[in-house]
C-alpha cells in the first residue's frame, strides 16, 4: 500500500448526495464592518486579505468536533461558504460568478487568544486558524438549485441563543468580488472552498454546547462541542 492510498481526499457533500472533493481552503479576513470593529480594525473598504487552512480541517454538519489544545477560548464564525467548480486565474468581476459551483453554510473555528497573540506578534495566525475540524461545512447547494445568494439572513446560536445574527448585503466585499481578487493571487481550481468572512458576535464555546448556523435559503450547519482532543 503507498502513502496515499492511505491518505484519501476530503470529500463534502452536495445537497443531491454527490461528492465535492475538497482542494484547498481560502478564507476571508474582516469582511463584515461590524466584526472588523469588534476586533479593533477600522472597516474602510481596503482590499480583502486571505488566510488558508488545510482541507482536511472539512467536517460534516452532525459532527461533534474536539475543543483543540493549546487554548481557553475557543470561538465560533459563522461563515457562508462558496464552493468554486470552474478553474481560472485574473477573473475579471462580471464573469467571477460563473466559477461557483454552489453555496453552503459553514464555521471558522477559532483558537482566538493563538490568533491575537500570533497578531500582536506581526506573525502568521496558522495556529489560531488553521486547527483540526475547524472547518465544519453544511450540504453544498448547486448554483442550479439556488442561484447566487447576495442578500439574506445569517445567523448563528449557541445553544438556541442567538449570538451572530447579519444579512449577506452587508458583506464587504461581496462573492464576485472576492473571486475576482483572490484568482489574481493564485489560480482557482475546482474543489476550492472560499470562507467569505463572518458578522460581529463572535465569542467562546465550552464542550457540550450546540453551535448552528443558518442562511436563508441554505441548509444548516451544526456542531456539538465535545472534549478536548486526546493523542
Amino acid at each position: 500500500m503507498t502513502l496515499f492510498e492511505v491518505l484519501p481526499a476530503t470529500l463534502a457533500k452536495t445537497t443531491g448526495g454527490d461528492d465535492f472533493p475538497v482542494r484547498r481552503i481560502f478564507c476571508v479576513g474582516r469582511n463584515y464592518a461590524a466584526h472588523a470593529r469588534e476586533m479593533g480594525r477600522d472597516p474602510d473598504r481596503e482590499p480583502p486579505f486571505f488566510f488558508t487552512k488545510w482541507a482536511e480541517t472539512v467536517v460534516p454538519s452532525g459532527s461533534t468536533i474536539a475543543y483543540p489544545s493549546e487554548t481557553s477560548d475557543f470561538h465560533y464564525e459563522a461563515e457562508l461558504v462558496v464552493a468554486i467548480g470552474q478553474a481560472g486565474r485574473d477573473i475579471p468581476v462580471e464573469k467571477a460568478l460563473d466559477h461557483v459551483f454552489g453555496y453552503a453554510t459553514g464555521l471558522d473555528m477559532t483558537r482566538r487568544d493563538l490568533q491575537l497573540a500570533a497578531r500582536a506578534q506581526g506573525r502568521p495566525w496558522d495556529t489560531g486558524k488553521n486547527v483540526e475540524q475547524s472547518s465544519p461545512l453544511g450540504l453544498i447547494h448547486p448554483v442550479s438549485e439556488v442561484g447566487h445568494l447576495d442578500k439574506g439572513a445569517i445567523r448563528l446560536t449557541v445553544n438556541g441563543e442567538v449570538k451572530q445574527d447579519a444579512d449577506l448585503t452587508e458583506l464587504i466585499w461581496p462573492v464576485a468580488d472576492v473571486i475576482a481578487f483572490l484568482s489574481r493571487l493564485y489560480r482557482i481550481e475546482p474543489g476550492d472552498l472560499i470562507y467569505t468572512g463572518t458578522p460581529a458576535g463572535v465569542g467562546a464555546v465550552v464542550e457540550g454546547d450546540l453551535v448552528t448556523v443558518t442562511i436563508e435559503g441554505l441548509e444548516p450547519t451544526e456542531v456539538t462541542i465535545g472534549p478536548k482532543a486526546a493523542d
